[in-house]
């Protein structure tokens, strides 16, 4: 079983992936500097949560 995501948190990741795709790529640390940088999300939590599903999307072979 693996970690539940909401659809907040997949729809985020996916419309930030589509806008800045060539900022992001498959390295956590990188993507979360990245998502700092934006500013869109100031929750760390949530900012965090994202970062890690638009890393695991980018890690998906497409």
């Amino acid at each position: 079983m693996g970690n539940v995501r909401t659809k907040d948190i997949k729809k985020a990741s996916f419309q930030l992936k589509e806008a800045y795709k060539d900022k992001f790529s498959a390295d956590f640390e990188k993507n979360k500097d990245a998502v700092k940088e934006l500013g869109l999300i100031q929750n760390k939590r949530m900012r965090n949560r994202v970062v890690g599903y638009l890393t695991r999307v980018m890690k998906r072979p497409n």
